[in-house]
């Protein structure tokens, strides 16, 4: 078995301590994957991919005992949990345009998604969701590509399929998607 395979049978086991072991050996990717992120949610420059990273590790770690089952498969859920931090900061940013509550900003509140794309950000997230209904394994291969940058290869091996059923499904989710965002 690899370290991160053994790191995995005992985060599955629910061992914290296993979990921190794993983030630490896989930090340069979930760093690259969070620097991905923020590239394409241009904003506030305080909120950078290390921060971005630190969430995500903190909506994870309310998690330690899923059945994360490989590197690729736990790199996707990461992913999934930064998305989840820049979209509600987008939420936050649409909603102070529109006149919401004000508060005191702290530190932790700094937005990373700019006010011109917050409404962006949140319109493919909700078409994200609407693609969920009618092909979650699609949605799955737009996730695991777009935001996390994994390879057709990867994906297959994650999601159980070949990497030409990621490529066809890549294809038929990308064009669904353009015309969902472009009628928005």
């Amino acid at each position: 078995m690899t370290e991160v395979t053994e790191l995995m049978v005992r985060v599955r086991s629910g061992d914290r301590e296993a979990f921190d072991e794993l983030c630490s050996t896989l930090y340069d990717e979930l760093h690259a994957i969070a620097y991905q992120q923020r590239r394409r949610w241009e904003g506030d420059l305080t909120m950078g991919a290390t921060a971005i990273a630190h969430e995500a590790y903190l909506k994870l770690a309310s998690a330690v005992g899923s059945d994360w089952r490989d590197r690729a498969h736990f790199l996707a859920v990461a992913a999934l949990a930064m998305r989840q931090v820049l979209l509600n900061y987008a939420q936050k940013r649409s909603a102070q345009k529109r006149g919401g509550p004000m508060s005191n900003l702290r530190l932790d509140d700094v937005n990373p998604v700019a006010p011109e794309i917050a409404d962006e950000v949140i319109a493919l997230d909700e078409a994200l969701q609407r693609l969920e209904e009618i092909s979650p394994r699609r949605t799955r291969v737009v996730e695991y590509r777009f935001f996390v940058g994994l390879p057709a290869r990867e994906i297959a091996e994650v999601l159980g399929v070949s990497p030409r059923t990621v490529e066809r499904d890549w294809a038929m989710a990308s064009a669904w998607l353009k015309a969902e965002l472009e009628e928005s």
